[in-house]
């Protein structure tokens, strides 16, 4: 079996859980919650092991040294799904707010879904760019804070649905899909938290890819599109953190941030890569 067939299991596996988790804001059975998180999880073993065995197989192509499988635009697509999956799931264990699957699984499904449908999987030996154990912190770390920031962004847009929900009908206890989202105090503090893991993860990433920049094109910073709009993405949270810690800033304004954030970070990742020419112009 090869890894792309496992990844096409790990791809089946996210909608499956992400049908149950919507089912359960419809449902409210805690079975139905059981069995989409055993979904999430066995979804993200399997894709741990399918990322270990591209891992394996960059060692069989002609000429092969074998890399960690960060390298081009559908690896690192496959490596953001299974992050989103590890910051989602460690939320999870801690918080237990089952409803905010619905609102995070399905990034990880999309995805997963463009990588194998519209991605190239080949395995392609490394351009000299990439010959560097830097390139492996720098993807580590970008897209671990890229996925805390998906799940704020899911969080944010509950929030969002929660609070305006209660505005409407301020008289009457929630109720359908929305009485099972945790309070709007809770989501305010996984929107923030999340963040808060997120940011030094980026800064670490802006780090390393500088240090990783200069090792390969001999300078630290040359205001390439990619650069610019991370410290672009950078300046979004940073503001984020200032406006929370020194003013207090929470609910709605900071979930709209939040999600301005996220779009800001998905621009930054694939907008800059497919649509601006630039030294990251490879990764497409």
């Amino acid at each position: 079996m090869t890894s792309g067939q496992l990844f096409n299991y790990v791809t089946i596996g996210y909608f499956v859980a992400m049908v149950l988790f919507i089912g359960f804001l419809a449902t409210r059975s805690v079975l139905v919650a059981k069995l989409a998180t055993i979904l999430a999880y066995l979804g993200f073993v399997t894709q741990t092991f399918a990322i270990g065995l591209r891992w394996y197989e960059t060692y069989q192509i002609p000429g092969g040294a074998g890399y960690a499988p960060l390298s081009n635009l559908y690896e690192s697509v496959v490596f953001f799904s299974w992050t989103i999956l590890l910051i989602y799931l460690l939320i999870d264990l801690k918080y237990k707010q089952k409803a905010v699957g619905a609102f995070v699984i399905p990034f990880a499904f999309l995805a997963m879904t463009w990588a194998q449908l519209r991605l190239d999987s080949a395995i392609s030996p490394l351009v000299p760019a990439l010959k560097s154990n830097w390139l492996t912190y720098h993807v580590i770390t970008c897209f671990l804070g890229y996925a805390a920031f998906a799940v704020a962004c899911g969080v944010s847009i509950m929030y969002l649905i929660k609070v305006g929900k209660e505005s409407a009908d301020s008289d009457a206890p929630a109720g359908g899909l929305v009485g099972v989202f945790p309070s709007a105090k809770v989501l305010d503090d996984l929107n923030y938290k999340a963040i808060m893991i997120g940011f030094p993860l980026l800064s670490l990433g802006i780090i390393t890819g500088a240090a990783w920049a200069n090792y390969a094109w001999g300078t630290y910073w040359s205001w390439d599109p990619k650069e610019t709009w991370s410290l672009i993405v950078w300046f979004i949270y940073a503001a984020f953190l200032h406006a929370r810690i020194t003013r207090g800033w929470a609910g709605r304004k900071a979930a709209i941030l939040s999600i301005v954030g996220f779009l800001a970070t998905i621009f930054c990742y694939l907008g800059v890569n497919l649509l601006l020419a630039g030294l990251h112009s490879y990764g497409s």
